[in-house]
């Protein structure tokens, strides 16, 4: 197979080079090859069940190659590490020079070593890149994605995130083939899913993903034997829905809002980027006040029958929460906490640590 550029790849990763690697197209010639493309841990969870089915004896395809992003600053001590696919897939044994790292897909080098692969299938789970049609017209059996939500319902790159902020009760997981349009491909299959009030943006792709590749290996039958395409359903474009890529100034929390629009935005953007709040620390001894800028970690919507006027600034505490007024006579519970640089904390634990100074919010 024709070797490709260093550059293409995690840096071929040569102090790994000694590790055990696999080649199943030795031990399984006539298995299907596949294609994995992912880069997140979600994705990196759907990789290893894919790895575990291909090595099994009576397993119908083999894990020809992985396209992956390249590696990147990441946790705190931002130091350069790979993807969590390609770390599994180092871990696991998969040869370093079968894991791809385009800038982008559309590279003329990449595309010219995916096409000596020769794939037959290519599984797309948040890879997070645009694949060009040049790449999608290489794989035979075409290029299937897993999408969490219930296409055509949040298209885009934060469907998860989108779908908890807008206070869904319901969503699911797509299985689709991917066109040149943004997650507009014909759905293979899809499963539906509640949302309960208080789950968090990471709990719910994990569940959505892990249903997501129990549908991918109970679709793979059809799909390689090509029935998938007959059976496959064109999506209604006029009830497309879009989730755009959040970004960091959306992490603010504003409480002259409704606390179900603010308890949902925690929820949606919990692990990244979180959501921020700004309130008043009020030392009533020495007629100092200083603003507090924290993020807000867990949340719920305020039930009391004493909510107040959203005017009234003063932020107490109840029964182990902050309790902030806010918009529409409604009040929001603030359960953890966490200020610049420490730990996240209870609220208990945060009002003690006050000493009795007393909180205002502050509006943006």
């Amino acid at each position: 197979m024709q070797q490709s550029s260093p550059s293409l790849f995690l840096r071929r990763f040569c102090c790994l080079a000694t590790r055990p690697s696999f080649s199943s197209s030795a031990v399984f010639p006539k298995k299907k090859k596949l294609v994995f493309l992912g880069s997140p841990s979600v994705s990196a969870s759907v990789l290893e069940k894919l790895l575990d089915a291909s090595s099994a004896s009576d397993s119908s395809f083999q894990v020809a190659g992985i396209v992956t992003q390249p590696p990147s600053a990441r946790d705190r001590g931002k130091k350069v590490m790979p993807s969590h696919v390609a770390q599994l897939a180092l871990d696991r044994g998969f040869p370093a020079d079968l894991i791809f790292t385009p800038v982008k897909a559309s590279e003329e080098a990449f595309l010219s070593d995916f096409r000596a692969l020769e794939p037959e299938l290519c599984i797309t789970v948040a890879y997070g890149n645009i694949l060009p049609t040049k790449f999608l017209k290489i794989p035979p059996l075409g290029t299937v994605n897993i999408h969490p939500s219930l296409l055509p319902l949040y298209r885009g790159a934060a469907p998860v995130q989108r779908a908890l902020q807008d206070g869904v009760k319901e969503t699911g997981v797509s299985l689709a083939f991917t066109v040149r349009a943004l997650d507009a491909g014909a759905v293979i299959a899809c499963e539906k899913m509640e949302v309960d009030d208080h789950i968090k943006a990471p709990e719910l792709l994990d569940l959505l993903f892990a249903r997501g590749s129990e549908l991918l290996f109970q679709e793979l039958p059809s799909i390689f034997d090509g029935s998938a395409r007959t059976k496959a359903q064109e999506q209604d474009e006029t009830k497309a829905t879009l989730a755009p890529k959040i970004n960091q100034e959306e992490s603010w929390l504003s409480f002259d809002q409704e606390a179900s629009i603010l308890h949902n935005k925690v929820r949606a953007f919990a692990g990244w980027p979180g959501t921020r709040a700004k309130i008043l620390v009020i030392d009533e001894k020495s007629d100092k006040c200083n603003e507090l800028d924290f993020k807000v970690i867990t949340s719920r919507v305020y039930h009391g029958n004493d909510v107040q006027s959203s005017d009234d600034d003063e932020v107490t505490f109840r029964k182990g929460s902050l309790i902030i007024q806010c918009g529409g006579h409604t009040a929001l519970e603030i359960l953890e906490l966490q200020l610049p640089g420490k730990k996240v904390v209870n609220a208990a634990a945060f009002w003690n640590g006050l000493r009795g100074q007393k909180l205002k919010k502050l509006k943006l």
